[in-house]
């Protein structure tokens, strides 16, 4: 790969790369940090193809790379949240309050949600299952299971009156 034609394809592919990853992630700073890290992977292996090769080459590789920075965000999150609660942190008598009545709403949210979707969510959540060994032991499908479990998010959201 000549330095002339990997310029020529970094001008011609790095825009709607970087808007294809921008809708997906809706972070403009991320979605340009990932086109940069696959033409500097894409320089660095020299792959050999026509142009149409290399940029089924080049979205693999940001979609590849989108999905890690996923992967890798929300262990981040979860062990931030676990450190969080690991501590015991004092809570105002407000705080305290607020949060004893966000947990009565869950209580009565998951009383009130429809046993399939409760079956489902407490599989998940609570025993920390896959969706496939839900599937398995309900004798479902995966989508079945997937199905399910995002109409107890969306019960759960509506419940709690929670607003994005």
């Amino acid at each position: 790969m000549t330095k002339e034609f990997f310029k020529s394809f970094f001008d011609d592919h790095f825009d709607p790369l970087r808007n294809y990853l921008y809708y997906r992630s809706g972070d403009k700073d991320l979605a340009t940090d990932i086109v940069q890290e696959c033409f500097l992977k894409l320089w660095e292996k020299q792959p050999v193809g026509d142009t149409v090769t290399l940029r089924r080459l080049l979205y693999k590789m940001g979609h590849d790379l989108f999905i890690s920075h996923y992967r890798h965000s929300k262990i981040e999150k979860e062990f931030a949240f676990k450190q969080n609660y690991s501590i015991e942190p004092s809570l105002s008598p407000e705080e305290e309050l607020n949060y004893s009545e966000l947990e009565k709403k869950y209580g009565e949210a998951l009383s009130q949600m429809p046993e399939n979707y409760r079956v489902v969510f407490l599989m998940r959540r609570t025993d920390e299952l896959k969706n496939r060994e839900i599937a398995d032991r309900l004798g479902l499908s995966v989508k079945a299971v997937e199905k399910r479990m995002n109409k107890a998010l969306r019960f759960l959201k509506k419940a709690l009156e929670y607003e994005e």
